[in-house]
């Protein structure tokens, strides 16, 4: 069993991960940014981390560890409001883990396994799923900042004796998520009426408890030194479909409608919330064959069984 540091450990996919780590009889470790958190999930001890940065001093939090699993990030965000986004993304995606690379080399860390995100490889597909093979293809600030991250990852491993490996995810979903997904939650659990049955898009999706246990296999898999790996539950969606899943798992009727795409997009424009709009009604697929057959992992949950735990979620929180 290893000991491993896994940063940003209180955070939604972090207690998600820790969990998986602590059945499978890892000593864990985590970071967070809250200083009046001690402990994290599974009664975890933790480090007070207030920035990522140049200036970050790591080595406290990875003495005498094994593996890094790196998943603190400044997350993507609609509509960012900062006046120079990329520097943020930089900042803290970039620089931040480039420092922690370097002090867990300098601390004899074996193996640093670190989020990215399929936004390195582009935003839409266009019948063809998206692999490792592509060409990065980043267009917003947040894809361009882990793309660089993970060049910087790569470079540093390449010169010491730290082991890298890479994992890009679409969107993760289950209990906790935030944004646009626990919107679509509540508005399927309040049974509002939903103008998205139009909608013949693909999109792939990682259940957390499958991206955990992905995670966990590459702490100590040979196969998986060096590599890059997109990793989802292997079952795409139309937008539509989603709906009728989400409210199927919720033991409810769905209340989708027929709306043409076209109003949907200028009522998108309308109302500022045209990337909501094209995120909703474009495609991105991922084909995740590379993870099945280097590692030999298979995703723990079906879709079906992913969201009947992320719906049971969310009917407590927003039936109350």
């Amino acid at each position: 069993m290893s000991k491993i540091l896994v940063t940003g450990a209180t955070g939604f996919v972090g207690r998600e991960v820790c969990r998986d780590l602590h059945q499978r009889g890892h000593t864990i470790t985590g970071t967070t940014r809250n200083k009046d958190l001690a402990v994290g999930p599974e009664n975890i001890p933790l480090y007070h981390v207030p920035e990522f940065n140049n200036d970050m001093d790591w080595s406290p939090a990875v003495a005498g560890v094994d593996v890094v699993v790196h998943l603190a990030a400044r997350v993507h965000q609609i509509n960012d409001r900062s006046p120079d986004p990329l520097s943020e993304y930089r900042r803290v995606n970039l620089d931040g883990t480039k420092s922690l690379a370097l002090a867990a080399s300098a601390a004899g860390v074996r193996r640093l396994i670190f989020l990215s995100s399929i936004k390195v490889n582009g935003e839409l597909t266009h019948g063809e799923p998206f692999s490792e093979d592509d060409h990065p293809d980043p267009v917003d600030a947040y894809g361009i900042s882990k793309w660089e991250a993970e060049q910087a990852i790569r470079d540093i491993a390449a010169k010491n004796s730290i082991e890298s490996v890479i994992l890009r995810s679409p969107l993760v979903y289950g209990p906790y998520v935030s944004g646009n997904f626990a919107v679509l939650a509540r508005a399927v659990i309040k049974k509002r009426p939903l103008p998205l049955s139009a909608i013949a898009n693909s999109r792939s999706l990682v259940y957390v408890g499958n991206l955990a246990s992905a995670i966990s296999i590459c702490i100590d898999h040979p196969n998986a030194q060096g590599e890059t790996f997109l990793v989802s539950d292997g079952d795409d969606l139309s937008t539509g479909e989603l709906v009728r899943r989400m409210a199927k798992a919720a033991r409810i009727k769905d209340r989708l409608f027929y709306c043409p795409l076209w109003v949907l997009h200028a009522a998108g424009m309308i109302a500022g919330r045209r990337q909501v709009i094209d995120r909703i009604t474009e495609s991105l697929e991922i084909n995740s064959d590379k993870i099945l057959r280097v590692l030999s992992w298979s995703p723990s949950y079906s879709v079906d069984e992913g969201l009947r735990v992320t719906m049971r979620f969310f009917n407590m929180i927003f039936r109350r």
